[in-house]
């Protein structure tokens, strides 16, 4: 009898480690990293899309002759968008884009929000 429970437990240990072998075998250990991958490169678009934002702003709130309170910045994908409630110069609406496209990560800019009297 003892030796036919020592040989069950060994089996059953043996049965154990396998599967758990087979179970390491199939689950995929680059799926997380695939994932974080993934998710790292949206955060950097954000932070870029972000520091852009940040960048176009300051630089049109400190340039003389522009309204940079009243210029609104939206960046996606490194796109930027320009707009304002309040009329500007088509020679303001220009230099606001000449700025933008200097700023390094800008990779358009659409001004089409950007009221000219």
């Amino acid at each position: 009898m003892k030796k036919f429970a020592i040989a069950a437990a060994t089996a059953t240990a043996l049965t154990l480690t396998m599967a758990n072998a087979a179970f390491a075998q199939t689950t995929t250990t680059q799926a997380p990293m695939t994932l974080a991958a993934g998710e790292m490169t949206k955060a950097k678009e954000t932070t870029s899309d972000t520091w852009i934002t940040t960048k176009v702003k300051s630089d049109l709130v400190t340039e003389k002759g522009i309204p940079g309170t009243d210029i609104k910045v939206e960046t996606n994908k490194g796109v930027v968008s320009l707009s304002s409630t309040v009329a500007v110069t088509e020679a303001q609406k220009t230099t606001a884009v000449a700025i933008t496209k200097k700023i390094k990560g800008v990779k358009a800019v659409s001004a089409d929000g950007l009221k000219a009297e």
